[in-house]
């Protein structure tokens, strides 16, 4: 079951990379905005490539929550900043730089150890409310308190990261969710899935993350979002897993190839966000009106 929640982790990570990409090469061909864009980019097959990527990306992420740990599904999500930038340089016409090569290659190989180390294991598909309460509590404490600090008059760096990190935050809480709303819906069936909470949980904890994801974006550089986005929902995800589905991971000597890993995982995280950024693959409007 392990293997097989890895296996649609990855599918799943490559399929938002796809999305990701063939979304944003659709929307550069574009210098229309709103309504007018959405109407334009519906009739273009890279937007309806890159939709079906996100669609996919969906399903297999409720499959792999469905058949593995939160501890395990969501660090390997990690993979869809390197899968993106690899799709993304040949569909945009750029050359991925040596760095990125580096980075990538830091990515998969600090995660790897990491997880290979760690060993998530124990999952459970549900948890009482008395633990989904705190756990509520606490993200959206967190997420609130990030954008309180990052209001504006802020260093545009600043509120990058921490509108990134209160993203993050809601991914990891829409992970959790969609895994108990899931595993509803394999036990009971769909009228059961209706029922639960977790289903509307999810889907609002979801369109949240997004909206924070856009400010991010649009607050300062990518180099700085991205690494708060991308280690915090592996971060918040850990602890969701260990707290809510009693999901366990090895200590002891085990903490040390797990730090190294961690570290080379964040080494690569950045170098890929500044070569995102350098090659401008996924630039927001403020840079791209800069550039025009």
């Amino acid at each position: 079951m392990i293997g097989l929640a890895a296996a649609f982790a990855v599918a799943g990570a490559a399929s938002n990379a796809v999305g990701t990409a063939f979304q944003r090469r659709a929307a550069s061909a574009s210098s229309r905005g709103g309504i007018r864009l959405l109407a334009e980019l519906v009739r273009r097959p890279f937007w309806m490539v890159g939709m079906a990527g996100v669609i996919c990306a969906a399903l297999f992420q409720s499959l792999a929550l469905v058949n593995g740990p939160l501890a395990l599904v969501q660090p390997l999500f990690i993979l869809e900043l390197p899968f993106a930038l690899l799709i993304a340089a040949p569909l945009m016409h750029r050359r991925l730089p040596r760095s990125g090569w580096w980075g990538v290659g830091a990515c998969v190989a600090g995660l790897a150890v990491l997880l290979i180390a760690a060993a998530p294991h124990g999952a459970l598909d549900q948890a009482p409310l008395t633990r989904w309460i705190p756990a509520l509590c606490l993200c959206v404490g967190a997420m609130t308190a990030a954008v309180l600090l990052a209001g504006p008059g802020r260093p545009a760096v600043r509120r990058a990261a921490l509108l990134a990190a209160a993203s993050a935050t809601g991914n990891a809480l829409t992970a959790a969710l969609l895994k108990s709303a899931s595993g509803t819906f394999a036990d009971h069936g769909f009228p059961a899935f209706l029922r639960s909470w977790q289903t509307y949980g999810f889907a609002l904890a979801g369109v949240a993350a997004v909206l924070l994801l856009e400010n991010a974006l649009q607050a300062g550089p990518l180099a700085a979002a991205q690494p708060a986005l991308t280690i915090g929902d592996a971060v918040v995800s850990l602890a969701l897993g260990i707290t809510l589905f009693h999901e366990r991971i090895r200590t002891g000597w085990w903490l040390v190839p797990e730090t190294g890993g961690a570290v080379l995982l964040v080494a690569g995280v950045l170098v890929l966000s500044r070569a995102v950024q350098h090659l401008r693959l996924f630039r927001v409007p403020a840079e791209e009106e800069a550039a025009t």
